[in-house]
């Protein structure tokens, strides 16, 4: 690394379960194009909510976060919400889905879809 360079902190991180099961739907879908886009909206029992959308466009205000063969997507307004965060997958009695474990997070709903920071 040369004096020029500076280390950005990766903003999101991609669990070992998320990332097979991201490769499992991009494979499905036949295009390697796909990128998973993670967002927060107003609304939920705490405050804001997550949601995961497939996306193949990346806008110019996106931030692409590229793990191997997967990438994931964030919205400026999102990002920063976001960050520090890890999306997970996980199989149980109320099914398969992602997630996020959120650090800046204060409070979440019981079913981890909602938060307030």
């Amino acid at each position: 690394m040369s004096g020029a360079e500076s280390f950005v902190p990766t903003p999101l991180l991609l669990s070992d379960s998320a990332r097979k099961r991201l490769q499992a739907l991009i494979a499905e879908e036949n295009n390697p194009g796909l990128k998973l886009r993670v967002y927060v909206t107003g609304g939920g029992c705490s405050g804001f909510q997550y949601g995961f959308d497939f996306a193949e466009d990346v806008t110019e205000d996106d931030t692409l976060i590229p793990f191997g063969e997967v990438s994931l997507v964030v919205d400026p307004l999102s990002y920063q919400y976001l960050v520090g965060s890890t999306v997970d997958f996980e199989e149980g009695l109320a099914g398969a889905r992602f997630r996020i474990q959120n650090p800046n997070a204060t409070t979440t709903c019981g079913c981890g879809a909602s938060f307030m920071v």
